[in-house]
């Protein structure tokens, strides 16, 4: 479980700087044929609609006109909704984004296995060798502060500050998902170690963090508005765009920081597969991820750099520990069970 500081540093790294990877081949006309007698896609996705989605099928249904279907829900939210339409056997959606809860959909055989071009261009880490899923983008995790309620002083620069008992009932996080409690829970437990991370966890405990049922984005959001001065995993994209717009809002550098992937998949009764395989083909070729890096998102592609270097690891010059998928699906239901146990 524990992931290497280095790995992971080398990891994104390679994300960002390696070049000559080899060009992937371009999408066959078959395909693209196959997918426009199909007419449409239907796209369930956890990313931001205005900053991503909207402009990502834009260009989608510009270049092939296919049209995209999209419904935007947490990762937790998507995974009851496809569990869901699996069960009944009534599966609506082509398409899925998330960055927890394949592993539940894997087991029931809800999730296609599929071979993409586009995939000859990522790194190894951002798609599955099995091929039932590829990342178009990597987040980076940090806690953020409103910049207006906390002087510079008092901002948090390490783990164990955290800790200060001036931080006592003043500490807010999203209640699921990995980018939320049980997510920081997983980093501090594959960063610190088993014993070291669970004596960390239980004097964060005395903390009483309060727990909100909203999006990552949405409780960020709140931090902005001055309800709470600090909060625990979110993107720090997002705290850093919206600095930039004027709010009080600022991420913070604490080592190592957490970097997850965004997995895309197709689903095994996709009512529309040709037509979701040639979206993933979009999403992850040259054209799509230069949409990610225009959104301020962080492209998995190599000869894709971020929009904003000094929030990537490697060229921000910070420590970073990877999440795997893997990591996720086999730890994720004990994180979760912590999070109940010690903060709930």
């Amino acid at each position: 479980m524990k992931t290497s500081v280095t790995k992971a540093a080398a990891l994104c790294a390679a994300v960002i700087m390696t070049a000559g990877l080899a060009r992937a081949q371009e999408v066959s006309a078959e395909l693209i044929a196959k997918a426009k007698q199909e007419g449409k896609v239907v796209y369930y996705t956890d990313l931001i609609v205005d900053q991503i989605v909207r402009p990502l099928v834009a260009g989608f249904e510009a270049k092939y006109g296919v049209k995209v279907e999209y419904a935007r829900g947490d990762s937790q939210a998507n995974l009851l909704k496809l569990m869901g339409e699996q069960k009944a056997g009534s599966m609506q959606a082509d398409v899925f984004a998330t960055t927890s809860g394949l592993k539940p959909l894997l087991e029931v055989n809800a999730v296609m296995k599929t071979q993409l071009e586009g995939a000859k261009a990522l790194p190894p880490e951002f798609k599955d060798p099995n091929g039932y899923w590829v990342a178009a983008n990597y987040y980076v995790m940090t806690p953020a502060v409103n910049t207006d309620l906390v002087p510079e002083k008092d901002r948090p620069k390490t783990y164990e500050d955290l800790l200060d008992k001036k931080w006592a009932d003043r500490i807010v996080w999203k209640q699921n998902d990995t980018s939320g409690g049980p997510g920081f829970i997983g980093h501090v437990l594959s960063t610190m170690g088993e014993e070291k991370g669970m004596a960390y966890l239980r004097k964060l405990r005395e903390q009483r963090i309060k727990s909100v049922g909203a999006s990552a984005r949405a409780v960020l959001d709140q931090v902005i508005a001055g309800e709470y001065p600090l909060v625990l995993q979110i993107f720090n994209h997002h705290a850093a765009l919206s600095a930039k717009k004027g709010a009080p809002s600022q991420w913070l550098k604490l080592e190592p920081v957490m970097v997850q992937t965004e997995l895309h998949a197709i689903t095994a009764a996709a009512p529309h597969p040709n037509a979701a395989k040639l979206f993933l083909e979009y999403m992850i070729s040259k054209e799509g991820q230069l949409i990610f890096q225009k959104a301020d998102y962080f492209p998995t592609r190599s000869d894709v750099p971020a929009s904003m270097p000094e929030l990537a690891p490697a060229t921000g010059g910070f420590k970073a520990a990877v999440m795997s998928p893997d990591d996720i699906a086999r730890d994720y239901e004990k994180w979760a069970a912590l999070y109940i146990q010690l903060f709930r």
